[in-house]
């Protein structure tokens, strides 16, 4: 396993993330402690240190497991993520959302569910539309004063209100965001629009979830094999079947397996880019370790580059132009080193 540095912080995690929404038995998939302790167990064994979870993840016993695992160990070995925003009751209409008083009680209930004193990692799991990014930073930063929490994050928030975030945490000297969670997979590249171009200007770490598309990448819906994806989805559609065959082939001529594949080329994209790995079997988990060290040939990557395109928009399309970088670069473009 090697080890990257969370955006510009100095915090050292694993170049895989394990995601632990499946650890609980709140809903028909999930996993009891057993089981899930088997996959902390081999995540372990192969050197990764960060988790994620959040306090929503099966009602909380996903915190509760995580908690109980890491706990029995060396803590400060793990860098632990979780996040608040999604109600975990619904007694009152502060138990969710971005507000203060929301994150103050959430908080407080993730470090009891997950028995420790801290939080390495608090994600803003989903943006509100209501509150105030000051009254968020503030928040967020007083926790981090008070020793709570270590490291701020932000998740499937837009490239806009993260931007202003940023910036305002560094005028007034408040904590800044180090990492943003998005969907991002061969099957969902519209984040390369702007939020991408956004967290490699801020120099964010990108851990995309659901890299493997809710597992439609490692082909198993193509095998018929039963999963969560509902018939319909996008990720069943004719234009992910044919990327998701794409990615079977070059694995079969790499000798490695669809999900590997599929998780390198996130790994490969010319940014700072963690997945979060989920698992509800231990072969899972275990697949996905074997990403390590894998390094998908150039080749590869542009034809999985062409299979899964996307229109970028405006602007994006339009930097693209020649006719625009001759104007922009006066026919120096292919010359001049980029960022």
């Amino acid at each position: 396993m090697q080890y990257k540095l969370l955006g510009r912080s100095g915090l050292k995690v694993s170049e895989l993330c394990l995601g632990t929404m499946g650890f609980g038995t709140a809903t028909p998939w999930g996993i009891n402690q057993a089981a899930s302790f088997e996959i902390l167990e081999a995540f372990a064994q192969a050197g990764g240190n960060f988790l994620d979870t959040a306090n929503r993840y099966q009602d909380g016993q996903s915190e509760q497991i995580t908690g109980a695992f890491i706990n029995q160990c060396d803590r400060d070995y793990w860098v632990l993520a979780t996040k608040y925003s999604l109600y975990d009751n619904q007694t009152n209409p502060n138990a969710s959302g971005n507000n203060r008083k929301n994150m103050m009680r959430s908080v407080e209930q993730s470090l009891r569910r997950l028995n420790t004193d801290f939080i390495d990692v608090l994600y803003l799991h989903i943006w509100d539309w209501l509150t105030p990014m000051d009254e968020v930073l503030r928040g967020l930063d007083d926790l981090v004063r008070q020793g709570k929490v270590t490291y701020i994050a932000i998740s499937d928030t837009p490239a806009w209100m993260v931007a202003k975030g940023q910036t305002m945490a560094e005028l007034m000297g408040w904590s800044r965001f180090v990492a943003l969670q998005v969907e991002y997979s061969l099957l969902q590249r519209t984040p390369e629009r702007d939020l991408i171009p956004m967290a490699q200007h801020f120099g964010l770490t990108l851990t995309p979830w659901a890299p493997l598309a809710g597992g439609a990448l490692t082909g198993k819906y193509l095998r018929n094999d039963p999963g969560r994806i509902k018939e319909g989805s996008k990720r069943l559609n004719d234009d992910a079947v044919r990327i998701t065959k794409e990615v079977m082939a070059i694995a079969d001529e790499l000798g490695a397996s669809p999900g590997q594949v599929a998780l390198a080329w996130t790994m490969q994209q010319g940014f700072s880019s963690i997945p979060i790995v989920g698992a509800t079997k231990l072969s899972q988990v275990q697949d996905n370790l074997g990403v390590i060290g894998l390094q998908l040939p150039a080749s590869a990557l542009q034809r999985l580059d062409a299979a899964s395109q996307i229109d970028l928009g405006f602007p994006g399309e339009f930097y693209k132009e020649e006719g625009v970088r001759l104007a922009n670069f006066g026919g120096f473009y292919n010359r001049i080193e980029k960022r």
